[in-house]
């Protein structure tokens, strides 16, 4: 188990944190600077589609602390799972975005290959949670989302 010190040395976590940034810095300039707290609340669909890409790219590196300090190698697995569900939801909103009329595609095109960089290393991550020879078990997924 990994302490919650040592994540920032962890080269998953670096990319996940970098994945964050490069996302709040796109979401920031999509939405003309908008209060991000506040994009929820909007009308417009870019900035519902930016609120629900900031709000997947900030689970992943908290997705990565939860399987890093956790013992369950269930709850590590269950973890990777989340995330790879997020890293498909952020390219269905780049998607999203580029259909909303965005014009500057070079911002998305970034995004979408920081997100290839990010699944490189994710795959390497996971497959390390999972040498430990677990076998892969159904579990509920709204149950895991508590």
């Amino acid at each position: 188990m990994m302490s919650q010190n040592h994540l920032g040395s962890l080269p998953i976590y670096e990319k996940a944190v970098e994945l964050c940034t490069l996302s709040r810095e796109l979401v920031s300039f999509v939405t003309y600077n908008k209060n991000l707290l506040s994009l929820y609340q909007s009308d417009s669909l870019r900035d519902h589609i930016a609120d629900s890409l900031i709000t997947d790219a900030t689970l992943i590196p908290q997705q990565i602390a939860r399987a890093e300090t956790s013992n369950s190698i269930e709850d590590k697995l269950k973890s990777a799972t989340f995330i790879g569900i997020m890293l498909r939801n952020i390219n269905s909103y780049c998607n999203g975005l580029e259909h909303d009329g965005i014009r500057e595609k070079e911002y998305l095109t970034l995004l979408r290959r920081e997100i290839r960089t990010f699944r490189r290393s994710f795959k390497v991550w996971r497959k390390s949670i999972s040498h430990y020879g677990y076998k892969r078990e159904t579990w509920n997924f709204r149950e895991y989302l508590g």
